[in-house]
């Protein structure tokens, strides 16, 4: 395909796209799970029964972002958002809705068009805008809103010192969690000697609830590998490597299909649009490892080797994959590419802070309303992004902390709502950006229980390499989880500083410099839970079993038996309508009795 075509191409999917009125975009990647396909199926067979194809269009697109209301549907072009949809709804929708233009206000989420309102109206949809508006399995919908498009102008037009400098001036930083600027990194390996050198997309995801790059490569794959191609044209990659965890079944179905769509339009192999650039990309699966999302780990396990970093340097830039140079970025940093070559750098770094440019995807979860994909503008607060984007913390509790940059993150407390997000700010209070993922705690959290969760996370995912990292992570664990059991001493806390900042200042990779992270900033901001578990022996958020202790009050048991019927160990004891009792000896602390009890007969202490 030459660039001509390419662009003849766009013009009749555009044509054609304008002949159908009326589309609903069912999101068939995340809401899988939530009977998204059932649903597709639904209207599909209204539309066939009811004689509606020329009149109606169902797509299969990606994510909207509003996971919380799964399966979501988006209705154009009334842009309405209709959440928790069955397939026995079908019919309504379409002939209230479709037909009807008839809002019903059951299934009503938000609209795309309410300006500074609801869920969409706080967020910079760039990186995203493609997730959602378009089928991930038809290439043909990728080029109609203008796939590839950036490519070919990058090929025809530019240098590949160009293409750096443009990346450069955008002022975009690796979006992985390390934040090292991009066009630094392949001025870098542009200049490095060799003949062979080779691209790498890092696609190995593995932040406990992180799910950034897996919808992009889900929703808008094409935009992944478009990136690819402007990379390798600026750093002289004739190769490159999708490195994907085999736990994203649907992620490695879509960018598979996707390369191979690519390799059939001429967009990637020989003479790509006649520009006499030549790439080919590879799907590599990995087995799911987390510090394979470190660069020379992942290089490593590439290579067929056991997946664990080695010293640098020398850098992958001058030593990489086969010891040629080479160039990795993650999903989101190749995602802004395109973006950055339409817009030029200069537009593009006009969004974000001073040194924190363009947007950034947020996995926001846990304690908040609103769940799900959020891309907002970087120096945005906290606060935004909980309560106008994520409407607040459900059952009217209290922000008490928010989890920053995954398992190796740092955990920022309510008096830093304000913070502005970006690289340096995250830094100053002890967090990092990481790859994406916010999660939101409310004042039942226990932070001693949240920073052992992490600790016990990453010390399984320690390779065994370095001492520091394969020793004090579980001297680490270990205490937490003493001090979780109520078997706390004098002294943990002054161990706990001492082990993190070690395993902080001597391992060898960025996961083993990064784990005490969640210990340090709980300690700095929560160090009164710490002595409560150790001194008091009580969790003040009531949260560690071995620290509760559950017992009826007289004066408001009824007897109704509810609690005994569902103590899962028989530790309830008291017939039909006479005060019940709890035996501390054979209870659990499950906190069952607490769940069901109406009467708020059961008191935790």
């Amino acid at each position: 395909m030459t660039l001509s075509e390419l662009k003849s191409l766009r013009e009749k999917i555009e044509i054609s796209k304008k002949l159908i009125k009326q589309r609903i975009y069912i999101c068939t990647t995340g809401c899988r799970a939530s009977g998204a396909l059932e649903l597709v199926a639904g209207f599909n067979e209204y539309i066939e029964k009811n004689n509606l194809a020329g009149i109606l269009e169902i797509v299969e697109s990606g994510c909207h972002g509003k996971c919380s209301q799964a399966p979501l549907i988006r209705l154009e072009p009334s842009g309405y958002y209709y959440g928790k949809v069955k397939p026995e709804d079908v019919s309504e929708i379409v002939e209230k809705t479709i037909l009807g233009n008839e809002k019903i206000e059951r299934f009503y989420t938000v609209t795309s068009q309410e300006g500074e309102k609801g869920f969409f109206g706080h967020q910079k949809k760039d990186i995203l805008l493609n997730c959602g508006i378009i089928d991930p399995k038809k290439i043909d919908d990728a080029i109609g809103v203008g796939a590839y498009m950036q490519a070919a102008a990058a090929l025809e037009s530019m240098s590949p010192l160009q293409v750096i400098e443009n990346v450069l001036e955008s002022g975009l930083k690796g979006r992985g969690g390390a934040g090292f600027p991009t066009g630094l990194k392949w001025k870098f390996c542009h200049n490095a000697p060799g003949d062979e050198k080779y691209l790498i997309c890092n696609a190995d995801e593995g932040d406990p609830g992180a799910f950034m790059d897996r919808a992009l490569l889900e929703g808008s794959p094409h935009q992944i590998i478009e990136g690819m191609i402007i990379a390798a044209y600026a750093i002289g990659a004739s190769r490159g490597f999708i490195y994907v965890r085999a736990e994203y079944p649907i992620a490695v179905e879509h960018i598979t299909l996707a390369v191979k769509q690519a390799e059939e339009y001429g967009l990637l192999g020989d003479n790509i649009l006649g520009s006499g650039f030549n790439f080919r990309i590879t799907i590599r699966k990995g087995a799911g490892a987390f510090v394979c999302g470190e660069e020379t780990a992942l290089i490593a396990s590439l290579e067929g080797k056991r997946g664990m970093p080695r010293s640098r340097p020398p850098f992958p830039a001058n030593s990489g994959y086969m010891g040629k140079p080479t160039n990795i970025n993650n999903v989101e940093t190749l995602a802004n590419i395109p973006l950055i070559i339409e817009k030029t750098g200069k537009t593009y770094s006009e969004t974000g802070t001073k040194d924190s440019k363009g947007t950034k995807i947020f996995a926001l979860a846990g304690d908040v309303k609103n769940t799900g994909l959020v891309e907002v503008p970087m120096g945005i607060s906290l606060r935004e992004i909980i309560y106008d984007i994520g409407e607040g913390i459900p059952d009217g509790r209290n922000f008490k902390a928010a989890q920053m940059g995954g398992p190796s993150g740092g955990c920022v407390p309510g008096e830093y709502l304000d913070l502005p997000i970006d690289y340096e700010s995250l830094k100053e209070v002890g967090a990092i950006m990481g790859s994406g993922g916010l999660i939101v705690m409310d004042d039942r959290s226990c932070m001693v229980d949240m920073a052992h969760y992490f600790l016990e996370f990453i010390q399984k995912e320690s390779c065994g390499k370095c001492v520091p990292c394969r020793v004090g992570t579980r001297h680490m664990k270990d205490i937490l989880a003493r001090i979780c059991g109520g078997k706390g001493e004098k002294g943990d806390i002054e161990k706990l500083e001492e082990l993190a900042v070690t395993v902080k200042s001597s391992s060898l990779c960025a996961l083993g410099q990064t784990a005490p992270n969640p210990v340090l900033t709980t300690l700095k901001y929560f160090r009164n839970e710490y002595e409560a578990h150790i001194f008091d022996k009580k969790c003040p958020a009531g949260n560690c079993r071995d620290l509760l202790t559950y017992e009826i009050l007289e004066e408001n048991c009824t007897g109704c038996g509810v609690c005994k019927k569902n103590c899962p160990v028989s530790a309830i004891s008291g017939e039909k309508k006479e005060i019940h009792s709890i035996n501390p000896n054979t209870c659990t602390e499950c906190g069952k009795c607490f769940e069901v009890c109406k009467f708020q007969a059961v008191r935790v202490s």
